[in-house]
């Protein structure tokens, strides 16, 4: 009866501990308030401040087609300019994701003026869910971290700041 109870104990724990994978645990941040985000396609690269001091700094992935400022909806590139951090999306398809408040209304002007749309959900987000890997440049116009980076970043970035965007 003994060897039951173990039985029923392990079988538990194998559950509990396969209900965990792939959990979003979201790093918990406690250091100075994120003021602003700068993003530098060409390097691939972002640095994230407060206020004059850098905090964190990440390797990106982009858009497919990473060379030039977003103009219309498919056209797979990045925003060029100055945006915001607008929603945290937990239930993203990627692992967590950052809103970013593309298109703004020159974004929107200029589509319009050319008969298009000038798409939209820009955000920074991880990895997908599938777990399948990514070669470079690849998302639909986001900035794509690395999963254990976008769970930090997360955390650190409150809606409202302000993400510029450079070539």
């Amino acid at each position: 009866m003994r060897s039951f109870y173990i039985n029923l104990l392990l079988y538990f724990g194998l559950i509990i501990l396969i209900g965990s994978c792939g959990q979003k645990e979201i790093i918990s941040y406690t250091g100075p308030k994120v003021t602003h985000v700068e993003v530098f396609k060409a390097k691939r690269i972002m640095f994230v401040y407060h206020k004059d001091t850098l905090l964190k700094k990440y390797p990106i992935d982009l858009g497919f087609g990473p060379i030039g400022a977003k103009r219309f909806e498919g056209d797979g590139k990045t925003p060029e300019g100055r945006y915001f951090i607008n929603w945290h999306n937990p239930k993203s398809k990627f692992t967590l994701s950052l809103g970013i408040s593309y298109p703004n209304e020159r974004d929107k002007a200029y589509a319009k003026s050319n008969g298009r749309s000038p798409g939209g959900d820009i955000f920074i987000h991880g990895q997908p869910n599938s777990g399948r890997t990514r070669k470079s440049d690849w998302t639909a116009g986001c900035i794509a971290l690395k999963n254990k980076h976008i769970r930090e970043l997360y955390e650190m970035v409150e809606n409202h700041t302000e993400i510029s965007i450079f070539p």
